[in-house]
């Protein structure tokens, strides 16, 4: 099973009771090192793997030639873009943009955004890698909710850019320029996660524009967490990958066995990738996501144990902090 770190992978570990023997290798972002191992695994003699792909393109070489072996294949989280996976399980990557955008322009005010006084809202848009085909998703749900403002000429999108393995330091430089190309004047930035968007909220505290230009994340990490309660970043998108390990061994278990999956759906590769041209099926499991907020954060990634409470009110007074759960 290859994976990369910090994506709830652990859960495999502790589900060695089911009788497998685990294997786990990290490509550390190196495509050609991913489909080596994944070709290493299959002549090991694996019954399945579970992948989380460097790139979902450059990954299915190694996957087609597993499923070809008999290899049960399944897609953790990141889409690997063949239809000879068995299986595909993440979020609802689509409802993940539609939930920032929709987080961004609650905060702004939208509704009663008065275009002709004010002119257009100017928009950013920071999208996530584009090699990675949740960023594509992500921004598909995002315009969902900005080009109808588009279209009724409330929101002008004065930038548009992908941020390179979704790097924070290549958010920052990205922003850094925007903000310079506009003179400082802008009014919401749709960014795709979390790192990209703090990454971006260095170059707008420097500009005295934290905390009054709202910002989206994903993922409500505790620094992510911490810079909501900070009343920085805007609105995060919790996805509750402790869900995700378990949910994909059992996945693993039950196609090694032949048995039925009754929970997942069959979507086209096309409606995954939001590109016509791709062909085939997929079999497919998406978790429900949450927007967390600055009156939500505890409820929603605190009380549950999904964030530290000390991580994510670090830096905060004590009188300002809700009691500890």
């Amino acid at each position: 099973r290859d994976r990369s770190p910090s994506r709830g992978l652990g859960d495999v570990y502790k589900r060695q009771a089911k009788g497998y023997e685990v294997l786990s290798q990290e490509a550390n972002q190196d495509v050609k090192l991913q489909n080596d191992q994944i070709d290493n695994m299959v002549s090991q003699g694996v019954k399945a793997l579970i992948v989380v792909a460097e790139d979902g393109d450059a990954v299915v070489t190694s996957v087609d030639k597993a499923a070809d072996a008999g290899v049960k294949v399944i897609a953790y989280d990141r889409l690997i873009k063949t239809p000879k996976i068995a299986g595909y399980i993440s979020f609802n990557n689509q409802e993940v943009g539609r939930q920032q955008a929709d987080g961004v322009m609650k905060a702004l005010g939208i509704e009663a955004w008065d275009a002709s006084a004010n002119g257009p809202a100017k928009v950013v848009m920071l999208g996530g890698s584009p090699t990675d085909n949740n960023a594509i998703l992500f921004r598909k749900g995002q315009m969902d909710v900005v080009q109808p403002l588009v279209d009724a000429g409330k929101v002008e999108i004065v930038a548009d850019q992908w941020v390179d393995n979704w790097d924070p330091a290549n958010a920052s430089k990205l922003m850094e320029n925007i903000l310079t190309a506009q003179q400082n004047k802008i009014d919401a930035v749709v960014a795709s996660n979390d790192g990209t968007g703090l990454g971006a909220l260095t170059s707008m505290k420097a500009q005295g524009l934290a905390g009054k230009v709202p910002i989206s994340g994903q993922d409500a990490t505790a620094d992510g967490c911490n810079s909501i309660v900070k009343g920085e970043l805007t609105v995060s998108i919790l996805k509750d990958i402790r869900n995700l390990g378990p949910l994909s061994v059992d996945m693993a278990d039950k196609l090694i066995k032949g048995e039925a999956i009754t929970n997942l759906k069959e979507y086209t590769m096309a409606d995954l990738t939001n590109d016509p041209a791709k062909t085939g099926n997929v079999n497919a499991l998406f978790l429900p996501v949450e927007q967390v907020n600055k009156d939500n954060a505890f409820d929603l990634c605190v009380k549950n144990g999904f964030q530290k409470y000390d991580d994510v009110y670090r830096d905060i007074p004590e009188d300002q902090r809700p009691p500890k759960p």
